[in-house]
């Protein structure tokens, strides 16, 4: 769940702008039908994205009515603004919002062929999701998650009997900004379900990357440990957070400094990570901050709490 470094990040971080375009590419990916699973920030930009670039029908699914609720509003207002700068007609906005259906159970998942969980980067969590799935979804659906970090191989040996047709579809925060997915086949990954997975990325309007199944796998493999570092920097008193910053953004071209990037992150995000790499890689080098986890401790996660590193 990597708020990506990308120019769009510093301008359109804090309100997402969907692009309608066509994919110039034919429904090469055969899938009919999206089911998203979780209603935060990412689920919600992967069921935009999908209703609205892909032109696919998508089932978005979360056990909180208020989370789904939440996430329908923010949708709405996020077409109101394209119609309003001319991105959107009012028709195409209304076929977009018309082809996303909610849901608060599993069992509706029965005619999705493609699924993408997005939820916190919690391991048992996702077991437990992947083991439902692979009994809730049609023997040929294929069933994709969104993590960040966690091994695919791991999460798929909870999909019993479907192992096959587990694979990692890591979107980048925001969803509908970013152009990029990181595309990570787990060790028993079918060469079919890696095709089908990028067709459908490609068709979604974004570019792809693969990558091995390794811990952080590429993007957060490098990024965690530079905003990790920056952290300690800041910590042990090398510099101030607005001169570690502002350094990296003038100095190295970067268009958001690292603290203010763990910000709009999430903190308790960045830790689960850094957590992931520290445990699986072994190496001292990945060890979480102290401060990283004292501020996830006192509840400062960044923008979405209201202070993290600066206050919002």
């Amino acid at each position: 769940m990597v708020f990506a470094l990308a120019r769009a990040a510093t301008t359109r971080a804090s309100h997402w702008s969907i692009k309608s375009f066509h994919s110039s590419s034919t429904n090469l990916h055969g899938v009919k039908r999206v089911g998203v699973l979780g209603a935060g920030q990412m689920g919600l930009g992967i069921a935009l994205v999908a209703a609205n670039v892909s032109k696919l029908p998508v089932l978005l699914l979360d056990t909180n009515e208020s989370q789904l609720s939440k996430g329908l509003k923010f949708m709405d207002s996020l077409l109101k603004k394209d119609i309003a700068k001319g991105r959107l007609t009012e028709e195409q906005a209304e076929e977009t919002r018309s082809r996303v259906k909610t849901t608060q159970n599993l069992a509706d998942f029965s005619d999705v062929d493609f699924a993408i969980e997005a939820v916190s980067e919690n391991p048992a969590l996702k077991a437990k999701i992947f083991n439902d799935l692979a009994q809730a979804t049609p023997k040929n659906a294929i069933l994709a998650t969104n993590t960040s970090s966690i091994s695919i191989t791991k999460i798929a040996a909870a999909a019993k009997g479907r192992e096959e047709q587990v694979i990692g579809m890591h979107f980048m925060n925001p969803v509908p900004v970013m152009k990029l997915v990181e595309i990570i086949p787990g060790l028993a990954t079918s060469d079919e379900v890696l095709k089908t997975t990028k067709d459908l990325a490609v068709a979604m309007g974004k570019t792809c990357t693969v990558s091995q199944d390794v811990p952080g796998f590429v993007a957060n493999r490098l990024l965690m440990p530079y905003i990790n570092e920056a952290i300690i920097a800041f910590e042990t008193g090398i510099a101030t957070k607005e001169d570690i910053d502002t350094t990296m953004k003038l100095g190295t071209n970067m268009p958001m400094g690292p603290l203010t990037l763990a910000d709009f992150i999430g903190l308790d995000t960045c830790l689960a990570i850094m957590k992931v790499l520290h445990e699986q890689l072994g190496d001292t080098k990945y060890r979480p901050s102290v401060m990283l986890i004292k501020m996830v401790d006192a509840g400062w996660l960044g923008k979405k709490s209201g202070r993290g590193f600066y206050k919002y």
